[in-house]
């Protein structure tokens, strides 16, 4: 915030010795918190608001994604394949990597090229469309799709796996392997971004969750 300088003026009275005043100073406003959520699984699905998913209108041009918001050179998906290394990358020109590797949970295979990793969309942009993010400002649509403040909404696995996934919900696909975990990190997500669901994927969500440990889900608001 800019600060702009005051000026202080002077009374001289003849005479008269004029006691100094303290001057009031008004705090400084704090810092917005940004509200979280915590609660159990089952009772983080339980919360999630159903409606009828509504894909009118959708195109993935309207979800500006690998952008570079922080301005180091790199954008989000490399940002991703940097954090998730499982080996060191060493970062150049342009943020070209080389070396690392990647662990993809969803089929339980690593990767040390590049190429073979895409970098999912948890929860995906039709289905973000069609469950809510229609009604986002572009602003709010381009920072789901290169949400770096929460590692859920992003992740790398194995190209062909995500092809396969495409747009489907917890209804229509599962991993096929860690899909409790796969369940709380999509859970998250819609809770983050205050996302709906349809009746389908809450019943799918629910009967998923009863063979799944209860474990508590906490997330940061985005929006």
């Amino acid at each position: 915030m800019k600060r702009t300088a005051r000026t202080r003026l002077a009374t001289t009275v003849p005479l008269l010795t004029v006691p100094l005043l303290a001057l009031a100073v008004a705090p400084a406003p704090a810092q917005a918190v940004q509200a979280s959520y915590s609660a159990p699984l089952t009772t983080a699905i339980g919360s999630l608001p159903v409606a009828t998913e509504n894909n009118a209108g959708y195109d993935r041009d309207l979800f500006r994604h690998w952008v570079d918001a922080d301005g180091d050179g790199c954008h989000a998906r490399n940002e991703v394949l940097i954090a998730e290394a499982d080996d060191p990358v060493t970062v150049g020109s342009g943020c070209s990597l080389s070396g690392g590797r990647w662990f993809s949970y969803y089929d339980r295979v690593s990767w040390t090229n590049t190429s073979d990793v895409d970098i999912d969309h948890m929860v995906a942009l039709s289905e973000a469309w069609g469950s809510g993010a229609r009604n986002w400002t572009a602003g709010q649509r381009e920072a789901f799709a290169n949400d770096l403040g929460d590692y859920r909404t992003l992740v790398g696995v194995t190209d062909n796996v995500n092809q396969a996934k495409g747009d489907k919900d917890i209804a229509q696909w599962l991993p096929q392997y860690d899909k409790c975990r796969y369940l709380r990190e999509f859970v998250a997500v819609k809770i983050r971004w205050r996302l709906t669901v349809d009746s389908t994927e809450k019943s799918a969500m629910q009967s998923l969750a009863s063979g799944c440990t209860n474990s508590t889900i906490t997330v940061t608001y985005a929006i």
